[in-house]
């Protein structure tokens, strides 16, 4: 692993247990810090990125939404796969949820533009209303993903030009990470799926 990406995942795991009391069953990963006596969660950074149908997507577009992310790249030969395939396992059970989404960010615009992302939503066979491929700015999606607690660098020497980790995370509506799985491993995709229904749930008890 590149010694950065080892680097940032440490430091990483170290935020993920500063986490502040459960809400909703579920904590805010990240720091979180208090000023004038109110809790203020990390939130994910700012995005405005199109779509595989050539749509705006932003942070105020999907503050109507909670969403599952991931970042990827469709010439990906390493781990993108694997992700991809529990992704697709979570948006088999979320479908029918109209309050949920899903959003994958890819790293290498240059190649992934909307036709190419398109194409590869198509093969997929999903509801492109339901889950966003979305391209955008290549070091403005690379600072972005570490917001999502992402390790991602452009690296000639990886596979495809990118080194990153495949985590899967869970965001609320106001931007907070509430959850995450490693989305190299199948065994973490039950928990996320129960984390989104933990979540949706809060929502309707307010």
């Amino acid at each position: 692993m590149n010694p950065k990406i080892h680097l940032l995942f440490i430091v990483t795991i170290l935020t993920f247990f500063n986490c502040s009391p459960k809400s909703g069953d579920l904590p805010y990963l990240g720091q979180t810090v208090v000023e004038n006596g109110i809790e203020i969660h990390h939130k994910v950074g700012q995005f405005a990125h199109l779509n595989q149908d050539s749509v705006l997507v932003d942070n105020k577009k999907m503050s109507e939404y909670i969403y599952i992310a991931d970042f990827f790249f469709t010439s990906c030969p390493s781990i993108c796969p694997k992700v991809m395939k529990e992704m697709t396992k979570i948006y088999d059970a979320v479908k029918d949820e109209p309050n949920v989404k899903l959003v994958s960010f890819t790293l290498d615009p240059k190649r992934d533009d909307v036709a190419k992302l398109k194409l590869y939503a198509n093969n997929l066979g999903i509801d492109h209303n339901k889950w966003y491929f979305l391209t955008g700015d290549k070091d403005a999606t690379l600072e972005l993903a570490n917001t999502f607690f992402v390790a991602a660098f452009e690296d000639a020497d990886a596979p495809g030009g990118f080194d990153h980790s495949g985590k899967i995370l869970l965001i609320d509506k106001e931007g907070h990470v509430r959850s995450f799985s490693e989305g190299t491993d199948p065994e973490n995709t039950p928990k996320i799926i129960a984390d989104v229904a933990k979540l949706l749930e809060s929502y309707k008890s307010k």
